[in-house]
């Protein structure tokens, strides 16, 4: 069966490796506001909520943690200044500063404390 619109529920689980799986949470939890659903300690697993509907975080302890490559999570933001200064103040790590596509987009991207890249996107044709 394929991923249709009549067979798909709406639902994304974005799954990420982590070295630490207490520390991960507290990360997502601090830094990017989401909240823990569950924890399934000897699985090495958990599922974080995001402020999408139906779009979680899963957080999977692994020995080594392969970084680069693979998708980048990007989450559309209103304010990307104001998200950049609230991850400085939580000491995150910067591929650089924001960039600008004019009368198109800023992006920025940061890492967790396992160096997963992730990004944030503010649309400026709106």
């Amino acid at each position: 069966m394929a991923i249709t619109q009549k067979s798909y529920d709406g639902a994304l689980t974005c799954a990420m490796g982590v070295k630490n799986l207490d520390e991960a949470i507290s990360w997502y939890n601090k830094v990017l506001g989401f909240e823990t659903l569950y924890v399934l300690d000897d699985q090495g697993w958990a599922e974080l909520s995001t402020s999408v509907e139906k779009v979680n975080i899963g957080l999977s302890v692994k020995d080594k943690v392969e970084v680069g490559g693979g998708a980048i999570l990007t989450w559309g933001v209103s304010d990307i200044e104001g998200f950049y200064k609230h991850l400085r103040e939580h000491q995150v790590k910067f591929d650089g500063e924001v960039i600008t596509i004019p009368e198109m987009v800023k992006i920025l991207t940061f890492y967790d404390l396992d160096g997963n890249a992730l990004m944030v996107a503010q649309d400026l044709t709106k």
